[in-house]
């Protein structure tokens, strides 16, 4: 199981090369205070001097280091890959035991690590400055030794409170940020560094580390500067965990001080130095704790925990291998073939476009109704209600209605309702349905247009690598929807005109209303006769009555269901109920004054005669009644004039108008020109799938060599 670390560092190396952090690999990520140890606690675990060292805040970036062990075997093929050639002669790429390697210098050798102490501070000032300013972008490190265990640790900056130099004022939060997200990372280990000159129940990288870790099954504690206590106190309860329980544990480390680094003290001195302390100090706890107890302990909680993060890493690197075989997959291939390029990408869209249409598209819209589906909704629903809503006798009052029963009699009073003044208020009443059904043509043509972009989003992303292609294409099909525009509106407007052209009275419909109110009015005269006084003779009022009826019927034979002849009965009704004047005697003007008629003031409003309001109802039934046979057509034959004229002739000339506009041999260069950025992002995603279908077989060797 101890190759499992170098497999992980080998996963870690591969998503390297693609400059990708997608893959959230296991590792230990050290957390501490300002000054609290943790770069010293580092150094104890590689053996060298490697970090930046000095007063207040030094780690400023995050660094990843990957210890890699090496023995004698390891040493020499390292040592053979990297030789070269010069002069002639062959040079050995490495020449020491111990060496490191950055991510951002390739394949640069560094055996000094003086020179790595030196990299580390020139590449964190390139990014952070050099005042006390800190970044989130991390520094990778490789160090090889047969000195240290397989390790992944990520160093970073010490949680500070007062912001120093130009540091920002929120410099705690920001620290605090970049340190939960690396611990939030559910394959890591939080490695919790605290002095053991301090009081443990105020530590920040144990109240840090349980935000994220309640339960502590991720968190182990490091309690250094043990010698550093006050007289006459001791660690013990601490690292007993009697003060602060920890699940992982709780291990004790001596670091070097300043001084002894500035007397250049050596690890290997500062081990031996820190065992004998231990010793004598905590003779009981001896064995465990310390440097080298601490390293194996770190080796083996991450061995095990890469073997139970390996399933779950596994099924992450296959999901994310078919986005990206799927995203490589939009991106297509390089063009070869420029015409058959250019036709097949013309095909496909026009076919998508009348496919989104008939509603057979690939991909089916959930969120909101598209093409076709919406078209049919325009129809039925926005169009329909709008027809429905629209009142027949809106806008019509009863005075206009009698103003218009008069002006069509002209000077002589009339004996019938006049058929003018019905086909003159008709008409009006019919032209209100014409707005409606031009608004109806516009909202198909603006869904029209939506599926051109629903067509570019959804159905063909190709069109995405050639925007020219794609902005020709949509200029193309919004043109050809531009052209059929007036046509389809002029259809609409013959439409309205034609029901306007001719007011069909004979129309079966129109004739059945008729005759029921015909039959309403004669039951109305019944009713008014029995209702007469006694005075009167009823067989002189019924013979009266079918005289005027026989009268009606001999002025126009039209029957029952002759609109003409049922307002004549009306009429005769209202004879007898005109009032007769008493004393009829003319009026004349006072002897030497003239009258002038037009200064005599007319009535703004008035209340109607029995027969004015018998004529103005029997007129607004008819209104009514043609009116609800007109709407019925014309809410029958707009769609279908839509659907020729706009929707089903685009459909059919489509594809032709493509070929036609953009199929030409002077456009296919200018057309097949990618976006700038397509062949970078198709690369990208290359880089990025090899390098997980190469995880993916490292994962399987794992499993191949029982290691998992």
């Amino acid at each position: 199981m101890e190759a499992l670390i170098p497999v992980i560092n080998k996963l870690q190396d591969v998503f390297n090369t693609v400059g990708a952090d997608i893959i959230q690999l296991p590792q230990i990520v050290v957390v501490g205070t300002q000054s609290s140890g943790k770069s010293s606690v580092l150094e104890s675990l590689v053996g060298r001097d490697v970090l930046p060292r000095g007063t207040g805040i030094v780690t400023r970036r995050p660094l990843i280091f990957q210890l890699v062990h090496i023995d004698s075997e390891d040493r020499r093929k390292t040592n053979e890959e990297n030789e070269f050639k010069k002069n002639g002669r062959f040079y050995r790429g490495i020449d020491g035991e111990e060496w490191g390697k950055f991510l951002h210098t390739k394949n640069k050798i560094y055996t000094n690590f003086e020179e790595i102490r030196q990299e580390i501070e020139a590449e964190t000032e390139r990014i952070s400055g050099i005042n006390k300013g800190i970044s989130d972008e991390p520094i990778h490190l490789k160090v090889f030794s047969p000195n240290v265990v397989n390790l992944t640790l990520v160093d970073l900056p010490g949680i500070t409170k007062v912001p120093v130099g130009d540091q920002p004022k929120d410099i705690e939060i920001q620290i605090r940020e970049l340190i939960v997200k690396y611990i939030s990372n559910p394959n890591s280990i939080i490695l919790a560094v605290t002095a053991a000159n301090t009081d443990m129940a105020t530590s920040e990288a144990l109240k840090v580390a349980r935000e994220v870790d309640p339960d502590g099954r991720r968190t182990l504690a490091v309690v250094t500067k043990l010698d550093l206590m006050d007289a006459g106190t001791d660690a013990m309860d601490i690292l007993m965990g009697r003060v602060i329980p920890v699940k992982l544990g709780i291990i004790g480390v001596v670091n070097r001080s300043q001084l002894d680094i500035n007397q250049k003290k050596s690890v290997a001195d500062a081990i031996r130095d820190e065992y004998a302390f231990l010793q004598k100090k905590y003779p009981s706890l001896a064995n465990r704790s310390g440097t080298k107890y601490l390293a194996r302990t770190l080796n083996r909680l991450l061995m095990h925990h890469i073997r139970d993060c390996l399933p779950e890493l596994k099924t992450r690197i296959n999901v994310l291998a078919a986005q990206y075989q799927s995203l490589l997959n939009s991106y297509g291939e390089p063009v070869e073939d420029q015409s058959a390029t250019l036709l097949q990408l013309i095909t496909k869209f026009a076919a998508e476009y009348c496919h989104t249409i008939e509603g057979t598209a690939k991909y089916i819209e959930t969120a909101e109704l598209c093409g076709g589906a919406r078209i049919c909704y325009i129809f039925h629903e926005t169009f329909g209600r709008t027809l429905e809503s629209v009142d027949p006798l809106g806008g019509l009052t009863t005075i206009d209605v009698l103003t218009a029963i008069r002006n069509a009699t002209g000077p002589r009073p009339a004996l019938f309702v006049p058929e003018v003044s019905f086909e003159l208020l008709v008409k009006r009443q019919v032209k209100r349905l014409e707005e409606p059904s031009l608004r109806c043509v516009e909202l198909v043509h603006e869904e029209m247009q939506r599926i051109i972009q629903h067509c570019s989003n959804y159905s063909t992303q190709e069109l995405l690598r050639f925007p020219k292609l794609h902005d020709a294409i949509v200029e193309v099909v919004t043109s050809l929807l531009r052209k059929r525009l007036p046509v389809t509106n002029d259809m609409v407007h013959n439409l309205v005109a034609i029901e306007l052209a001719y007011i069909n009275t004979k129309h079966p419909d129109f004739a059945d209303a008729c005759g029921l109110m015909n039959h309403n009015i004669e039951e109305q005269r019944r009713n008014r006769m029995r209702d007469l006084p006694s005075a009167v003779p009823r067989d002189k009022a019924a013979a009266g009555g079918a005289q005027s009826a026989s009268s009606g019927d001999q002025t126009d034979s039209g029957g029952t269901g002759n609109w003409r002849g049922m307002l004549k009965r009306g009429e005769d009704g209202a004879a007898g109920d005109r009032p007769t004047p008493q004393n009829p005697v003319p009026a004349s003007p006072q002897k030497g004054h003239a009258v002038n008629l037009l200064d005599v003031p007319v009535p703004v409003s008035r209340k109607l005669s029995a027969r004015e309001q018998r004529d103005c109802e029997v007129i607004e039934r008819l209104i009514k009644s043609y009116f609800l046979i007109v709407r019925k057509n014309i809410q029958d034959s707009v769609p279908k004039a839509v659907m020729h004229f706009l929707v089903n002739h685009v459909k059919d000339c489509l594809q032709s108008e493509l070929v036609g506009q953009l199929y030409k041999s002077v456009l296919l260069d200018d057309l097949l020109t990618e976006s700038e950025d397509m062949a970078q992002r198709r690369n990208e995603a290359a880089d990025m799938l090899k390098a997980l279908q190469k995880a993916s077989q490292v994962i399987a060797e794992i499993r191949e060599t029982h290691l998992w």
